[in-house]
């Protein structure tokens, strides 16, 4: 019995877990217009998903502004995380772990709320005719994504041997080509994660954006909260299955390079020799 109740508990938790999913991905294919009864499979929703131009505009600008902020962050937050890692001083390097911290660990509302009024508040200040556009979301998007790269960077810097930058400049390396040739290498893996994740986060992001987004730009989670103001039609279940198996993706790049880097981080096995 003690072997089987942890397997039963498992298939429970995946259960409670995945069966909304399950239930969204079959109902994406209903035939009918009905929430409740399964019809029959049929891809009209998905067809009738793919003529309204509201919503591919919204994805579009979903898309761009991911890509965008991910770039962003992505060099400011390698930046960020290879000055963090050359620091000396203990206290002051805590101290910037923990301001890195602060956005990830603060409610995404107050986050939003205290944005939208220093956007506003800098809006009327300059003059400018629209506080609130596509580059304030930017800014909010960027901000929210950087402590995830620092994050995924940071201890790629410090599995490192800091041997290697020093013996590359030993042979005749620039510091800029050392950190081109020896550094950057080790940080990839992070890199790559980082920007992973920071793409997922901004693309899903809806409170931060619904407060600090403009009348002009409307982003896919916007455009689907909007959605379910009205009434809710299997449209929008095909939309959130597409949603559902880019993110899938993603996530197994994701793990698929971390599990490469920590295969290549092992040490190998010296083979034997036979006389």
């Amino acid at each position: 019995m003690k072997k089987v109740l942890p397997h039963i508990f498992t298939v429970l938790v995946f259960i409670f877990l995945f069966a909304p999913i399950v239930v969204l991905l079959v109902f994406s294919f209903n035939d009918s217009k009905s929430l409740s009864v399964f019809a029959g499979f049929s891809g009209y929703w998905y067809e009738e998903l793919m003529n309204d131009r509201n919503t591919l505009e919204a994805v579009r600008n979903s898309l761009v502004l991911a890509a965008s902020a991910t770039a962003i962050a992505t060099v400011m937050g390698t930046a960020a995380a290879w000055g963090i890692d050359r620091l000396r001083c203990r206290w002051y390097r805590g101290l910037i772990n923990t301001v890195t911290d602060i956005p990830m660990t603060n409610p995404d509302i107050i986050t939003g709320i205290s944005m939208m009024l220093m956007f506003v508040f800098v809006g009327r200040l300059i003059g400018a005719k629209s506080s609130l556009n596509f580059w304030t979301m930017l800014i909010a998007h960027v901000t929210f994504c950087l402590p995830y790269v620092i994050l995924q960077v940071l201890p790629k810097l410090r599995q490192m041997d800091r041997s290697l930058p020093e013996a590359a400049m030993d042979l005749g390396c620039t510091p800029i080509r050392a950190f081109f040739k020896v550094e950057l290498p080790e940080m990839l893996p992070g890199i790559v994660t980082g920007a992973i994740m920071a793409f997922t986060l901004s693309m899903d992001d809806f409170v931060i954006s619904y407060f600090t987004s403009g009348t002009g730009f409307e982003t896919l989670p916007i455009r689907i909260y909007s959605m379910t103001k009205k009434t809710v039609t299997p449209k929008m279940y095909a939309l959130a299955t597409i949603i559902f198996f880019v993110t899938l993706a993603l996530l197994l790049i994701s793990n698929f390079i971390s599990d490469r880097d920590a295969e290549n981080k092992k040490p190998k096995k010296a083979k034997r020799v036979r006389h």
